[in-house]
């Protein structure tokens, strides 16, 4: 729009709110964390250096929910970023091909994280927001790699147990690592998600999604393969050195919060998926029906344009789906409260009027 700053990516919306600001934007839950987080943080050893593989109280607490894991197959991260970013460069370290299977529609980020640590991206076309198999199975050959998010940023999507299976098998025949995203796990509505077992398995997860921990930066990365993790550690101690004791001293207790929390997190997030994915559904919008995570993916026309108009006009964050690798849709985040919706929609509404054709 004339006069006005272009968008050029994702950095230019994060953090941005206020203003009368609905952004359906970045997927940072709006809901409380545990109260039980707030608890005895008058400590003074969580002011000073901790151990860089993590706190082994809360390493061990996580090793109880991975069958047959010790504490020694976890580093805690700072967040589930820093685990993605120290497991690819460790990967590039290992012999044979650089090239690493992401599936398309990606979060935006691994690309990027892939390319900063010497590793070419081939990609796979999901089929309806879900991995084909065939596609997936002519390009696992190619390479060291590939990298699992179920349930899926952007597409909301959960892939079948069948195909998570299928994968595990596959590559554990083919000897390729397998990076799984977990970060979502717990945000699914109906079944429980399908965890990829094996010691090429590498699983990424953090605190900011299940317990609305974002701005701690508290995530994990789990390995069976001690000598992998090792590297980790060793590349770890020259970056960020530890997480942050506190942040995670704050996750150890979020672990001991009732089950009944997450619980209900997942009933509102269900109850707001229903609410934007109707409402789209009723403004003409084609989009599949998120069934975890918290997240939309529908289709519109001049995605450029519908991005600024929205945003200076109208006062509504999207994200463009170019960003992810889908050109031709768009992303929102449902990470908002039920009024704030219910306004976006409105104002997504006035946007569109005359501009029905952008959703054919």
């Amino acid at each position: 729009m004339a006069g006005k700053q272009k968008i050029t990516g994702p950095a230019f919306f994060v953090g941005m709110e206020g203003n009368g600001i609905i952004s359906f934007g970045s997927g940072q839950p709006d809901l409380p964390p545990p109260k039980e987080i707030f608890r005895n943080l008058e400590n003074p050893r969580l002011f000073k250096y901790g151990l860089i593989q993590g706190d082994k109280r809360l390493r061990e607490a996580l090793a109880e929910e991975y069958p047959g894991a010790e504490a020694k197959n976890f580093v805690i991260t700072n967040g589930a970023s820093e685990a993605l970013d120290l497991v690819m460069r460790a990967l590039a370290q290992e012999p044979g091909s650089h090239n690493i299977l992401l599936c398309q529609p990606y979060y935006y980020s691994y690309p990027l994280i892939a390319e900063f640590a010497g590793l070419s991206s081939i990609y796979t076309q999901l089929k309806e927001g879900l991995i084909d198999l065939d596609d997936f199975q002519k390009k696992i050959g190619k390479v060291k790699a590939v990298l699992i998010n179920s349930p899926s940023n952007p597409t909301g999507r959960v892939e079948a147990m069948e195909t998570l299976k299928a994968i595990e098998a596959l590559t554990k025949k083919l000897g390729v690592w397998v990076i799984s995203d977990e970060v979502y796990k717990d945000l699914i509505y109906g079944r429980e998600n399908y965890l990829i077992k094996g010691r090429h398995v590498i699983t990424i997860n953090s605190f900011s999604k299940t317990y609305a921990m974002c701005g701690l930066r508290v995530g994990y990365l789990y390995s069976p393969d001690r000598e992998f993790i090792q590297k980790v550690v060793d590349m770890k101690v020259h970056t960020s050195m530890n997480t942050n004791s506190m942040g995670q001293a704050m996750a150890l207790s979020a672990m001991r919060a009732p089950r009944s929390y997450v619980k209900k997190q997942v009933a509102i997030w269900e109850r707001r998926r229903d609410l934007i994915y109707g409402g789209l559904i009723k403004l003409g919008f084609d989009l599949w029906k998120p069934e975890g995570a918290f997240y939309v993916f529908p289709k519109i026309k001049n995605v450029e344009r519908a991005l600024g108009e929205l945003y200076y006009k109208y006062k509504v964050i999207v994200y463009d789906g170019a960003w992810f690798g889908a050109p031709g849709r768009i992303r929102l985040s449902y990470a908002l409260d039920e009024k704030k919706i219910e306004e976006g929609l409105r104002r997504i509404k006035k946007f569109l009027k005359g501009k029905e054709k952008w959703l054919i």
